[in-house]
């Protein structure tokens, strides 16, 4: 039986009663409106839902797997590094995956606005439509469908979940036992974590650019995976990685 640690017993507290609260209040929608993370052109883009969003979760499936992969590999890492690296590690790398996800969202709606307002409509009434909850339907003509989708949802879509964060953890899991056998549920075939975590990492950045989902449902912030594991990834680089090296699990 894995050793429930100090902090990665709080984050799992924290997030249970998130998401109890989610259920309790207001159908979900008062915390989802304080919480959640809004696109930051959005009125209800609040400063504070960049660290907040990530103690939310849609569903119960959804906290269900992010809070078990934390409990596997965040105990083992949080062995190494401590309570206080460990929740540092977490938050940065849930931050950094917010941040990725916010820049990538920016680059796609100001593409999409630069193209509207080149066909002569104003960025400012653009954006008060959409506050409104609406769109043009002659924007349509100018996006297209698929274009026009993304550009009204990235507005209004809020983004949960702790999973940015958990890809930091797994980065950091494989790269402090990278020999670590691990197994999909539904492929159950060991695989070293050096090979594993990689390629689950790939698939996210796959599905990140192409849109094409492969286990998780497809309206999966993938970016903000792959924000989250760059994010780890850097810090267990620049961090003095020969310090954990002792604790190396072969």
């Amino acid at each position: 039986m894995i050793r429930l640690t100090d902090t990665v017993k709080h984050l799992l507290i924290i997030n249970a009663l998130m998401f109890v609260g989610t259920l309790a209040f207001g159908n979900g929608q008062l915390f989802f409106q304080y919480f959640a993370l809004y696109f930051p052109k959005n009125d209800l883009f609040q400063p504070w839902q960049i660290l907040t969003h990530m103690f939310m979760h849609g569903g119960f499936m959804h906290i269900f797997f992010n809070m078990f992969a934390l409990w596997m590999f965040g105990t083992a890492v949080e062995q190494v590094f401590g309570s206080k690296k460990f929740i540092l590690f977490y938050i940065l790398a849930g931050l950094g995956a917010a941040i990725l996800q916010i820049a990538f969202m920016y680059f796609q709606f100001n593409s999409n606005l630069g193209d509207l307002v080149a066909e002569g409509y104003r960025a400012d009434e653009v954006i008060s439509i959409l506050k409104q909850g609406r769109y043009n339907t002659g924007w349509q003509a100018v996006l297209g469908d698929d274009k026009l989708a993304q550009f009204v949802q990235s507005f209004n879509t809020t983004m949960v979940g702790a999973s940015g964060a958990i890809m930091g953890v797994l980065v950091a899991f494989g790269m402090l036992f990278p020999n670590s056998k691990l197994m999909l549920i539904f492929l159950p075939i060991p695989i070293k974590a050096k090979y594993f975590i990689p390629a689950i990492i790939l698939l996210d950045l796959i599905s990140a650019l192409t849109g094409q989902s492969f286990f998780s449902p497809s309206n999966t912030a993938y970016v903000a995976h792959v924000g989250g594991a760059l994010t780890g990834f850097l810090m267990m680089y620049f961090w003095k990685k020969d310090q954990f090296d002792k604790f190396r699990w072969n």
